[in-house]
C-alpha cells in the first residue's frame, strides 16, 4: 500500500500533466462563459458572482501545493543530475550540493566564479554592436565591483 507522501506525489504528477494540457484549459474557459451566460438567469445576484469566486479560490489554493510539490520534485531530480555531471566530469566536486548551503556562502561561490567572467564579457563584447557594447561594460564593471568587495567572513 503506498504511504501518503507517495500518493500525493503521483497525485500531484497525475494532475499537473492534466492541468498543464489546452484541453484542461478549454475546460476552465468553458466554465467561465457558462457562468457569464448564466448571469441574467440569476441577475447578476451576490451568490452567482459568489460561486466562481469561491471555486477560483478553492482551485488556487490547491494547485499551489500542486505546483511546489512537482516543483520540488522537478528541482531535485535536476539537482542529482547535475551533481553527476559534475562528479562524473572534470568539474571541481567542491560543487556538489552546494544548494545546501547558506546565501552567504553561495554569494561568495558566485563571486569566486565572476572572477572568471571578463574572458566571456570581452568575447560577448567582440560579438555585439555598439550599443550593446556600452551595456556590457556597464555590466562587467558591476560584477567586478561585487568580486572585489570584501567578503563576509563565515561563521
Amino acid at each position: 500500500m503506498p504511504s501518503l507522501s507517495q500518493w500525493f506525489s503521483q497525485a500531484a504528477s497525475a494532475t499537473s500533466r492534466w492541468t498543464g494540457k489546452p484541453s484542461a484549459f478549454l475546460m476552465c474557459c468553458l466554465i467561465v462563459v457558462v457562468w457569464a451566460v448564466t448571469g441574467p438567469v440569476f441577475h447578476y445576484s451576490d451568490t452567482w458572482q459568489l460561486v466562481i469566486n469561491t471555486g477560483t479560490t478553492i482551485v488556487t489554493f490547491l494547485m499551489v501545493f500542486l505546483i511546489q510539490n512537482t516543483q520540488n520534485r522537478d528541482n531535485a531530480a535536476l539537482q542529482a543530475k547535475l551533481d553527476e555531471l559534475i562528479r562524473a566530469s572534470q568539474a571541481k566536486n567542491e560543487f556538489i550540493g552546494i544548494e545546501h548551503l547558506s546565501d552567504e556562502e553561495l554569494e561568495d561561490i558566485l563571486a569566486e566564479c565572476e572572477q572568471h567572467r571578463p574572458d566571456v564579457v570581452r568575447r560577448a563584447e567582440a560579438r555585439a554592436g555598439r550599443s550593446r557594447k556600452a551595456e556590457i561594460s556597464a555590466s562587467q564593471k558591476r560584477a567586478t565591483r561585487r568580486a572585489a568587495a570584501p567578503r563576509r567572513k563565515r561563521a
